[in-house]
């Protein structure tokens, strides 16, 4: 037997004790194989952007994480349940939905008719097959005002660069939501069911059935199968999805055929998330809208952006490449063009209407990269400064013109969730960061970065060095992985900076590395 086939019963085996978990649910047994023996829920479940009286669910038909082709060419009718109880004995809903091979058997149900604020359980089966039940949540009722809620923020998990150990313990913090920032795959790597020691960089991804290889690969990892059953999720992406450093219709390569291969992307980021969209019709992947609000009651209203789509390309590339690069801001005079974007023109409208008409405690603007200045060198003077030119600091007018509209929405509370740069940071949003708050420069909102599921980092005297440049940076941290846990109630905001001890550990402890306050109406870092 080889290394691979030794990988996927033993991640099987594990996947079987999920389902087992609970002896009413499964009998005596834990899990039972569909006709021919082939268990077909190997990628696991998962539910993602609730509503107050619905919620999407999701699992895909994949009997072999490594070989696609093993899967029935047609059609393959799953049933669904979703229960009160996580014995399935007081059953809300239930329902049958075709895995198409067009969407690589992909199954996305919209369960509606939900009460609001409450768990559910759920569960696929096809034929004697049943998936693990899966835990999710509906929002609550538009107009409540809930006491508590608790929130996983994470990004960034390069197969390549350590376990998931980081989901065994989002799954442990038994969430109400998780948001995910970006980066769920990489596109480059062997296709290995085990996670590596070592990186190495083969593999990379351009098409159709290339992402669908990835994306299966990672989703067979256990502890993400248990993050994904714990609670909903909703989703954004950034690069990695696609490629690195991408920017609307230009990759780093300035490949002719880019457009095709981030229509392959898309469609596969489609095809294994539980997004709320229709599916676009036959070739309808050049595009999709990933920008989405979520309300949970009058406690929060979420603004999830796209920060990939729509930007215009990177400031002053090199000669014969995309992507990105630093710059110094006295020899780029592309960073001062006001006709740039970040989000484009329609998602910029977009926010401003959904900031102006917010009636929460607390607006939860959930993107990619770090809004803060980040200046890799001392500025003196207004021109001076090193910046990196794919994040917001490449973009600076367009962040001028969010935090203007931040100002005059009056949306209550602003927090922004970042991730992307595989370290933690606590940053205070102003729009002259060369100024000290005051009342003609107060602190618009608060930015908590987190660090990466897994991927690596630059050195942390690096980091410190810029924490040191840029004052309003409170704090930051680069040389740990893990994730962020946060909890909002109507009166402050906690957040947690959650470390794991060895990312290369799948059994590695987790430990709180920081925790910031931010109370109601009193926008800035504050360490507890």
């Amino acid at each position: 037997m080889d290394q691979q086939r030794r990988i996927f019963l033993s991640n099987a085996g594990r996947l079987a004790a999920l389902a087992a978990a609970g002896p009413a649910l499964m009998g005596a047994s834990s899990i039972v194989r569909a006709p021919g023996g082939v268990y077909p829920f190997s990628l696991g479940v998962a539910s993602g952007s609730p509503l107050p009286d619905s919620v999407i669910l999701w699992t895909r038909i994949l009997g072999d994480p490594l070989d696609a082709a093993a899967t029935p060419p047609g059609p393959v009718a799953v049933r669904w349940e979703v229960a009160e109880d996580q014995a399935f004995a007081r059953l809300v809903a239930k329902g049958t939905a075709s895995a198409l091979p067009a969407l690589a058997h992909s199954v996305h149900v919209d369960v509606t008719g939900l009460a609001p604020g409450r768990w559910y359980w759920y569960r696929f089966m096809l034929g004697d097959a049943v998936s693990p039940p899966g835990r999710t949540r509906t929002a609550p009722a538009p107009d409540s005002l809930p006491s508590m809620l608790k929130l996983v923020v994470a990004s960034c998990q390069h197969w390549e660069f350590g376990s998931y150990a980081a989901h065994r313990h989002i799954a442990s913090a038994a969430p109400d939501l998780v948001a995910f920032l970006g980066d769920y795959i990489y596109e480059w790597g062997p296709f290995h069911l085990a996670h590596p020691r070592k990186s190495v960089r083969s593999n990379e991804c351009f098409t159709l059935d290339e992402y669908r290889a990835r994306y299966a690969q990672y989703k067979s990892d256990p502890d993400l199968q248990s993050a994904h059953l714990a609670a909903p999720w909703i989703v954004t992406w950034d690069d990695h999805e696609v490629s690195n450093d991408y920017a609307a219709d230009r990759d780093e390569r300035l490949a002719p055929d880019f457009l095709l291969r981030r229509a392959n992307a898309y469609q596969a980021f489609y095809e294994h998330m539980p997004l709320r969209m229709a599916p676009p019709r036959a070739g309808g992947f050049a595009h999709l809208r990933m920008y989405q609000r979520y309300d949970w009651g009058r406690l929060a209203r979420f603004h999830v952006l796209d920060d990939r789509q729509y930007r215009a390309h990177q400031a002053c590339q090199p000669p014969g490449r995309g992507g990105s690069s630093s710059v110094v801001r006295s020899g780029c005079d592309e960073l001062l063009d006001a006709r740039r974007s970040m989000l484009g023109g329609e998602q910029e409208a977009w926010l401003a209407s959904g900031l102006g008409s917010s009636q929460a405690r607390w607006n939860i603007i959930a993107q990619q990269t770090p809004m803060a200045q980040s200046s890799q060198t001392s500025i003196i003077t207004p021109r001076d400064g090193r910046f990196w030119t794919d994040g917001w600091d490449g973009y600076p007018l367009a962040r001028q013109r969010l935090f203007d509209t931040l100002r005059a929405s009056g949306a209550a509370n602003p927090i922004v969730l970042a991730g992307d740069v595989h370290s933690f940071y606590a940053s205070e949003l102003k729009s002259d960061f060369q100024r000290a708050a005051s009342a003609a420069n107060p602190v618009i909102a608060t930015e908590f970065c987190g660090t990466s599921v897994t991927s690596n980092s630059r050195a942390q005297a690096r980091t410190q060095r810029y924490v040191d440049f840029n004052a309003h940076v409170k704090f930051g941290r680069s040389d740990r992985r893990g994730y962020m846990l946060m909890e909002f109630t109507p009166s402050r905001t906690t957040t947690h900076f959650m470390a794991l001890d060895d990312v290369r550990d799948p059994g590695s402890a987790v430990g709180t590395l920081a925790t910031f306050q931010v109370a109601h109406g009193q926008p800035g870092v504050n360490q507890a």
